[in-house]
């Protein structure tokens, strides 16, 4: 037991002397450290999307030979996730944040301090004519879609105050930019004879039934006129 306990307590003290002497203040050799490096947050746009940055191109590529002139179109990435026992797939992409413009402002509505002194809001723009990171059917049809959404500039501004935090405002913003191309890119399916023969069908019921609701309302309004002889 003593000839154990001896060679621990060896073993310990040359581990101490093989370790280097501790610097006189510790506050400048740390600050020395990080003179040369930037500091980021976790949840600065270089870390939550580390993929995005130094791309040339973002979410397009050359599936066939129809495209003579070297572009390509946006397809999807399908990536598997396991999360609580179900796998779930989930199409993600990758975009140019360089290409973005992002400010914050103040949110609206009430709250107090908070709310009057932290520019919370989150406004994320681009200009979709010239975001070649997007494919050109893509941009057209998010043009028609979302046109209430771009200024005379041709950007397409997104803004977000859900959250009360700045990065899960600027968050959402990218999440809705994704969205909006994600439906953009699926092609409209063309209904089968079927399809088309049960909408007929709604319509036709619809405007029977709309007609009939007007001939009561016209007939209790008849009704009670006073007859005057």
């Amino acid at each position: 037991m003593a000839a154990t306990w001896c060679l621990r307590w060896g073993l310990s003290r040359a581990g101490a002397r093989l370790l280097p002497p501790p610097a006189r203040c510790p506050r400048r050799a740390l600050h020395k450290q990080v003179d040369d490096t930037e500091f980021k947050s976790i949840y600065s746009l270089d870390k939550v999307y580390p993929e995005s940055r130094g791309l040339e191109t973002a979410w397009r590529l050359p599936v066939s030979q129809e495209w003579q002139d070297g572009e390509g179109v946006s397809v999807l990435l399908p990536v598997c996730t396991f999360c609580h026992g179900i796998i779930h797939f989930v199409c993600v992409f990758f975009f140019r944040t360089d290409r973005l413009t992002v400010s914050y402002c103040r949110s609206s509505g009430p709250g107090g301090q908070n709310v009057n002194k932290v520019n919370s809001k989150a406004e994320v723009r681009f200009h979709l004519a010239s975001a070649d990171w997007i494919a050109e059917p893509v941009r057209q049809r998010i043009a028609i879609t979302h046109k209430n959404k771009i200024n005379r500039s041709g950007e397409l501004i997104l803004t977000s105050e859900s959250s009360r935090y700045q990065f899960r405002n600027l968050a959402d913003c990218l999440q809705k930019i994704r969205d909006m191309i994600a439906d953009a890119s699926q092609t409209p399916k063309e209904p089968s004879k079927e399809d088309t023969k049960l909408q007929r069908i709604r319509i036709e019921n619809m405007n029977r039934e709309r007609l009939r609701q007007k001939r009561i309302h016209s007939a209790i309004k008849t009704n009670r006129r006073a007859d005057v002889d």
